[in-house]
């Protein structure tokens, strides 16, 4: 799955920010570059399911990020995290 548009929404940018301090050039840097992205439930909404991406910055920050998929490649961020040790084990597997 390609992601070219992401949507923030004011309170989840605030919410990123406040609890996990992660900027949005940093989530948008990482979606851009080449993340792995699995399916995490189907949406509310048909055809708007939740993902989580894995995946780093160009400056080398691992971050889990939790999305919902609009139409296309769209993609509205829900939340945004460093990873944790098990995940970061995981992703370093398969890069």
């Amino acid at each position: 799955m390609n992601i070219h548009e992401i949507l923030w929404l004011p309170r989840f940018e605030d919410k990123i920010w406040i609890k996990y301090h992660v900027l949005p050039v940093e989530v948008e840097d990482m979606l851009f570059g080449k993340p792995r992205i699995l399916f995490a439930e189907k949406g509310v909404e048909p055809g708007e399911d939740l993902y989580v991406a894995y995946g780093h910055t160009m400056s080398g920050r691992y971050l889990t990020v939790y999305f919902i998929r609009k139409s296309g490649s769209v993609a509205l961020i829900l939340s945004a995290r460093d990873m944790d040790k098990k995940e970061r084990k995981r992703h370093g597997k398969r890069k």
